[in-house]
């Protein structure tokens, strides 16, 4: 059998956990080979490892059947091994083709030559189907073309081997289909791809054999056609996984946020990011708002939770106009937010896992005494939630949130922000990121929340998590809300034909 690729006995060691402990990985020439495992089950280090920025402890890797060393991404790159990562590594203020060709710019006389370079960027995205404007900068382009810029990188340096690290856990569902298209067309240009996720789906559609790893061992290879998704995902967490939500009717109380005819501009021009969004979330359910991205459901999130000014309406929480209330105002009048962004908004990446669940609390008893912190109450405190919400890292609470698996930073913001027991919870992408496991563990969360009485705000890319967890759904799109559904009264289709703007209707009050 000839690989492209062999990684055999693999061990790679942290403080506090071996990350990968003995595992073997063999890719063939000419296929996808999917990456499958929990959040933190050591798939990224497994990759980081092929790609150079760590060295394991033990076990060998071949390329095209010859042992090599891979001392630091350069060795990679010298290979034809290319790696788009899970957070991408682009420079915000420089343009796409300044992006593609750094560290492989051409010169002469040192003075640099960008017309060869403009001219093979350009034959590679007509021949891959990777429609870029080179002259753009990055910082004002979507996530999605952010994403073809990182593979016209790997392209740009002739990688032969393709390593994608859960490239679709923040696009929308016509970037994932536009994504798997260009990842079957280098496969037919005789690339080889290594593709990271826990997303079933996107498997069975595109990846020919999968390799599943389980708290960092070697669960087995298999072949995807010849394997169902509940195989996988047993394969995957240990146990039998409910891809259905589990919950009984929901019984609306009282008005908990009323949202009163919210408008925000631009900060750059005058266009309308939201124009006269009205509507009311009550106690014991859930309320979702579904749209294609850009469409203002993040503006509207940032007007509620204080991360943006709005140009007009009302915010009332709790009977409450919170408009002008700073954030720590809002949060202590009862609300709880699951942020977009878990890096910019979620986490203070440098602290401590126990230092982020008090975030929002240090300043309280029995968390500070007469001003100071009390170090052991904090660590008590952060035990409880690691070990109630299953938050997996190496040091317990003295986990660096920045090492730790994107997953379980996502867990550990959800621990913080149920735990706190908001009147109203703001959810957005709850789920972005996550395994089946903890996909279905944070949809019982939500319900739980629901069940208690609190009222759920959750905004979601994702049609099927809509329409399994709402109680309501609000479409948005262009900033209006354009149509108000039952999930039982409406397809997917139906719902998706909405986002797009075809269709709307008058929304009940």
């Amino acid at each position: 059998m000839s690989y492209c690729i062999e990684m055999i006995n693999i061990t790679k060691e942290f403080p506090g956990i071996i990350a990968n402990d003995n595992i073997t990985l063999q890719v063939k020439k000419g296929e996808i080979h999917a990456l499958l495992g929990e959040n933190g089950a050591g798939k990224s280090t497994l990759m980081s490892v092929l790609f150079g920025f760590y060295q394991p402890e033990k076990g060998i890797i071949k390329k095209d059947g010859q042992e090599v060393k891979i001392k630091n991404p350069n060795d990679a790159n010298d290979l034809g091994i290319g790696m788009v990562h899970q957070h991408f590594k682009l420079v915000e203020d420089f343009t796409v083709l300044e992006n593609i060709v750094l560290g492989m710019e051409t010169t002469k006389h040192g003075v640099l030559k960008m017309e060869d370079a403009r001219k093979k960027v350009m034959e590679l995205s007509e021949r891959y189907n990777l429609s870029i404007d080179p002259d753009s900068k990055i910082e004002d382009i979507t996530v999605g073309m952010q994403q073809r810029v990182e593979i016209l990188k790997m392209l740009y340096r002739d990688n032969e081997v393709l390593i994608f690290d859960e490239p679709t856990a923040v696009l929308t569902a016509a970037e994932i289909d536009e994504l798997l298209n260009i990842m079957k067309n280098l496969i037919g240009e005789g690339k080889s791809i290594i593709f990271i996720t826990h997303k079933l789906n996107e498997i069975k559609r595109a990846a020919d054999r999968c390799t599943v790893l389980r708290k960092g061992k070697y669960i087995g290879t298999v072949d995807v056609a010849e394997t169902s998704k509940e195989e996988l995902s047993r394969m995957m967490v240990g146990r039998d996984v409910s891809f259905e939500v589990d919950k009984s009717p929901s019984n609306p109380g009282n008005v908990i946020l009323e949202v009163k005819n919210l408008s925000v501009k631009s900060n750059t021009s005058q266009k309308s990011l939201l124009n006269n969004v009205s509507f009311k979330v009550r106690a014991g359910e859930i309320l979702s708002i579904a749209g294609i991205e850009g469409n203002g459901q993040s503006e509207l999130v940032y007007a509620i939770t204080g991360l943006m000014k709005s140009n007009g309406g009302e915010i009332i929480l709790n009977g409450k106009n919170i408009e002008n209330e700073s954030i720590r105002n809002r949060t202590l009048t009862g609300m709880g937010h699951i942020p977009e962004d878990r890096h910019k908004h979620g986490l203070v990446l440098d602290y401590t896992l126990a230092e982020n669940m008090i975030l929002q609390t240090y300043f309280k008893e029995p968390f500070q005494k007469n001003g100071f912190l009390q170090n052991n109450e904090i660590e008590k405190y952060s035990d409880r939630l690691i070990k109630q919400f299953d938050v997996r890292s190496g040091q317990g609470s003295d986990t660096v949130a920045r090492s730790m698996s994107g997953g379980n930073q996502q867990k550990a913001i959800i621990a913080r922000e149920i735990d706190r027991d908001p009147m109203l919870l703001v959810a957005v992408q709850p789920t972005r990121g996550l395994d089946v496991g903890a996909i279905e563990y944070i949809h019982k969360q939500l319900v739980n929340a629901r069940d208690e009485g609190r009222a759920v705000l959750m905004v979601s890319l994702e049609l099927d998590e809509v329409m399994n967890v709402s109680d309501r759904i609000l479409v948005i799109y262009e900033g209006e809300l354009v149509g108000e559904f039952k999930p039982e009264e409406i397809t997917v289709e139906e719902l998706g034909l909405y986002m797009s703007g075809s269709k709307r209707r008058e929304l009940n009050e």
